[in-house]
Order: structure tokens, then C-alpha cells, then sequence
């Protein structure tokens, strides 16, 4: 599938504020098509580009600390009010809680992607103009790109390995009657989320395997590394372990 197609149902899969927040890569396509594309149009453009993505990723990190910490303190208050006492409305307030969790799960995962389908963008609009124009402009600009924050998705990707922690923890699968209790809060979660996270994250999943799987470079000229761990087991079931409770 070409890039532009790619990014293109991306866009729609996302969340709907973040639709105006990706790579315009078509109109940079059509920019070097253009009889004499001016580098100095087509630069100014490009760094454009990064500082939306990198106000939009600093932000959405940012949301995701204080969303963080206050989890933790929900399901701190709760073991301390409850303990042992497994009753119904104990029950009714973790399985608001987990819908929660899988929530701002799905949200995080699909700001890695976010960051990987828009650096991958630029890279590849990139070589077309060095292409297109003679030049060898993709390799510093790349090397620009690798310490913009939108590219540095360590915290969210050890975030988001945390809450898959804290899931396995607070809402363990032990038994077959336990497994199916999660699978159906599972689809209560995403059916609440309406059109949502849970279906657009496993969109933007495997939108980044299979981008990784159609290169043949890993190269920081080609694709960003996926700081998430190996996308095929991200893609089963979703289990959440947490020395947050602690």
C-alpha cells in the first residue's frame, strides 16, 4: 500500500481531535511535483510540520502524567476502602477503573504511533525530494528529526508497559470463568468508548507492523524504532502488572 494511502486512513482511524495533528504529506507530494519546487518552501513546510507535532506530542505526554497519577490514586483509595471485601459495589467501582486503565492504554499506544506514522512520513517525503531534486537533503534533516520530542516515545512506551503491568494485577485471568469475565468487560470497555480507542488502537498497531514489515531497511533514514515491544503480542488480548500498588 502506498504511504499516502497509509497515512491517509491513519488520520481517519485516529481520534478525531487528532486529525489535524499528522504529517501533511500530500500536500508536500504535491509541493515536489511542482515544475521548480523552492527548497526553502518546501524546509520552511517541513519544520512547520515538527513543531505542531512536537507541541501536540508534549502536551498529550504532559495529560498523560497527571492521568497517570491519578489512577494510581483511584486504585489506591480503593484497596485502602475495601481490602479484602470483594462485594458488588467494589466490583462496580474496578470496573470503572479498568475501563479507565484499557482506555488511556489504547490512548498512549496510539501516541507512539502517532509518532512513528509521522516521522516514517517524513522520511519518505524526504527521499522523494532528494529524488525528485538532486539534493541530499534527507540525511541531516533526519538526524535533526531523531531529537525532536515528538520522536522520543520512551516515557509513553514505559508508561503504557506499566498500566499492561497494573491490568494483570489488579484484574487477574486466572481461571477460564475469570478469562471470560475480561473478555467481556473487554468489549463493554470498547463499546463504551464508542467508535474508539480500543478499535482505532489495534488499527494503528497494525498499521506500524505492517509498515515495518513491508521495508526492508530499519535503518533512521527508513523507520523510527518501536519502542513498545514486538507488535504481534501487543496485538493479542491486552492483560494489565503494576508495582504502583505498592
Amino acid at each position: 500500500m502506498k504511504f499516502g494511502k497509509r497515512i491517509k486512513e491513519q488520520i481517519q482511524e485516529s481520534l478525531p481531535e487528532w486529525r489535524d495533528k499528522f504529517l501533511r504529506y500530500k500536500e508536500l507530494k504535491n509541493l515536489i511535483s511542482s515544475p521548480d519546487p523552492a527548497e526553502f518552501i518546501f524546509i520552511g513546510l517541513l519544520n512547520s510540520e515538527i513543531e505542531k507535532f512536537n507541541a501536540f506530542f508534549v502536551e498529550q505526554e504532559e495529560d498523560f502524567i497527571i492521568h497517570h497519577k491519578v489512577l494510581q490514586y483511584r486504585i489506591q483509595r480503593l484497596v485502602e476502602k475495601y481490602g479484602d471485601n470483594d462485594d458488588e459495589t467494589f466490583r462496580e467501582e474496578i470496573g470503572e477503573i479498568r475501563k479507565d486503565i484499557v482506555n488511556f492504554h489504547g490512548e498512549m499506544v496510539l501516541l507512539v504511533s502517532y509518532s512513528n506514522i509521522n516521522y516514517t512520513g517524513l522520511a519518505k517525503i524526504l527521499k522523494k525530494y532528494d529524488r525528485r531534486s538532486g539534493g541530499a537533503l534527507r540525511s541531516p534533516f533526519v538526524q535533526k528529526v531523531l531529537h525532536q520530542p515528538f520522536f522520543k516515545t520512551d516515557l509513553v512506551s514505559r508508561l503504557v508497559r506499566e498500566w499492561e503491568t497494573t491490568i494483570d494485577a489488579v484484574f487477574p485471568a486466572s481461571n477460564a470463568e475469570a478469562e471470560r469475565g475480561y473478555e467481556r468487560s473487554a468489549a463493554v470497555s470498547s463499546a463504551a468508548a464508542g467508535e474508539g480507542i480500543f478499535r482505532n488502537t489495534v488499527a494503528a498497531l497494525v498499521t506500524m507492523r505492517e509498515m515495518r514489515r513491508g521495508s526492508s531497511t530499519y535503518s533512521a533514514l527508513s523507520l523510527p524504532p518501536v519502542n513498545l515491544y514486538d507488535l504481534d503480542l501487543v496485538l493479542q488480548p491486552i492483560h494489565i502488572p503494576s508495582p504502583i500498588l505498592s
